[in-house]
């Protein structure tokens, strides 16, 4: 657990890469017209977020289980805390304070942003300002169900029989996206706002999106329990990556129309399940994603999180200077200036909050062990 795997880094930029691009050429921003030919399926970059976290906040647990250490919940929920907390906090003050930060008319309810559930009942016309921040409500709920479960499997004589839980949830996933489908949406097709219910009520709900979660658990099951059989398949890394390339090729086929009724149904899994096959090849000691170390994608996943955060503010507010100079802001060039300034945005805020914050989670942690290694004379 303690090798740096450098495949996971490219990944992790490449997803913020392909979600910065999908939001570049939404309609609230101008954008070069032969961005969208490149970016229609930058949406999927979320489910391989889902897919890493899933894997590497497992994974964190199951090593502590397979060697018989003791899971501490206060800890997990502590580094939770420190990890993603600060930055969600200041980017939602900012976004509440200034009002020239925000890329469209309003914002959600500030209570469904602090309680993580602003992606339950979501109006995307009305308050679709930091709409985005829907994925890290769904990240959070599975970082609050997660230990839960697992307390409940540890304490029970149902562990070795887990896997029957994620297979569960994956058959509920489809009967959900089924129920939304029938009851929710077909109900309001023919709305002229249709779009915004299949958002509303098959998009952005937990319960339809924890696919990618639930295939990034599995790998890190095989990977931490099953150790000889992940060794004999980690010996095919780059045949794992070609797999995931090709069902995530079937993806974009059957996600065309992404709200047509097999892409709602089917749509996020088999993009979990692609993406889930690319982890797996990062992951292989053979393949060419764990040999390639770069900088380069090592900085940016380092800032992926806080370019999730800001980007469509910076990209709002650096469009919006342009255009006082007279610059065409439908360019490639705007477009550069605007992947600078939020790049250099997110930097900004790794160093300001996200790097003191780990910092003081460390330190937070160390000290706490040492109370409990020399407990204080009477």
């Amino acid at each position: 657990m303690d090798k740096k795997l450098y495949g996971l880094d490219h990944l992790r930029a490449f997803a913020i890469c392909f979600v910065f691009l999908f939001h570049y050429q939404v309609p609230v921003f101008d954008y070069p017209k032969w961005l969208p030919a490149i970016a229609k399926f930058g949406w999927t970059g979320v489910d391989l977020f889902f897919v890493l976290s899933g894997f590497l906040i497992s994974s964190q647990l199951f090593f502590q289980i397979k060697n018989g250490i003791e899971i501490s919940f206060k800890d997990f929920f502590v580094k939770r805390f420190f990890r993603i907390l600060p930055a969600f906090w200041f980017v939602t003050a900012i976004y509440y304070l200034f009002p020239f930060f925000r890329e469209r008319e309003a914002l959600p309810p500030l209570w469904k942003l602090l309680t993580f559930t602003q992606n339950f009942d979501l109006n995307l016309q009305d308050f679709g300002t930091f709409s985005h921040a829907w994925s890290l409500c769904v990240e959070e709920h599975f970082y609050l169900l997660l230990p839960l479960f697992l307390y409940f499997l540890l304490n029970t004589t149902f562990f070795k029989k887990s896997y029957w839980l994620l297979i569960i949830f994956v058959l509920l996933g489809f009967v959900f996206r089924f129920y939304s489908w029938e009851k929710l949406y077909i109900p309001l097709i023919e709305n002229d706002n249709s779009w915004l219910y299949w958002y509303k009520y098959i998009y952005y709900p937990t319960y339809n999106r924890l696919d990618g979660l639930l295939i990034g658990v599995s790998i890190a099951a095989l990977y931490q329990f099953l150790p000889e059989l992940w060794n004999k398949i980690s010996k095919y890394g780059n045949l794992l990556l070609i797999i995931g390339l090709l069902i995530l090729f079937g993806a974009y086929i059957l996600c065309i129309e992404e709200r047509s009724f097999y892409a709602s149904l089917f749509g996020f899994p088999v993009i979990g399940l692609g993406y889930g096959f690319v982890v797996m090849g990062a992951i292989s000691p053979e393949s060419v994603l764990y040999k390639w170390n770069s900088k380069t994608t090592t900085f940016i996943a380092g800032l992926s999180y806080g370019i999730y955060l800001t980007h469509k503010g910076i990209i709002h507010i650096t469009q919006e200077f342009l255009a006082s100079l007279n610059i065409d802001t439908s360019s490639t060039f705007s477009m550069l200036i605007c992947i600078i300034t939020c790049v250099g945005a997110a930097y900004l805020l790794h160093q300001i909050i996200e790097k003191p914050f780990m910092k003081w989670k460390t330190r937070f942690l160390s000290e706490k062990k040492l109370l409990l290694e020399f407990p204080k004379m009477p």
